[in-house]
């Protein structure tokens, strides 16, 4: 059972899917950092100088100054500014991996279709193979 379990952990592919999670969690870490460090405050300026990552609603009826105030009463609260900025991180990403599926989907290779095996005989319909002389079916020789 161990060198089966050392079968799969060193198979080729597996070790491809493991370096692709570190090149996507590496990936979506600088979308992340995008998002909230050039296009959310340009977007924020436009909307009358408003910082999406400070916008939240404390649940404990009272007013905090920042969210660092907030963390730092460790007071409840719902942090949609920053959720806004994770769905749009979410968005950028999965637009970003959609258009590399696409692109490598065109740079690969067309599967080759496969040789047809049979035909169908002109006389019964029924299918018989290429090679075939004679119909088994109906006799007939035209096929």
């Amino acid at each position: 059972m161990l060198e089966e379990f050392k079968k799969f952990l060193i198979a080729g592919n597996m070790v491809d899917m493991a370096v692709g999670f570190i090149f996507g969690g590496a990936f979506a870490t600088v979308i992340k950092s995008m998002v909230a460090n050039v296009i959310m405050p340009p977007v924020g300026m436009l909307m009358g100088k408003v910082d999406f990552s400070q916008l939240f609603i404390a649940l404990d009826g009272k007013e905090y100054a920042s969210m660092e105030a907030l963390d730092k009463a460790a007071a409840p609260a719902i942090k949609y500014g920053i959720f806004i900025n994770d769905i749009i991180s979410f968005v950028i990403l999965g637009f970003v991996v959609f258009m590399f599926i696409k692109g490598y989907n065109k740079l690969k290779e067309p599967e080759a279709e496969a040789e047809p095996t049979t035909k169908v005989c002109s006389e019964c319909a029924m299918e018989i193979p290429i090679e075939a002389k004679k119909c088994g079916h109906c006799g007939n020789t035209n096929v």
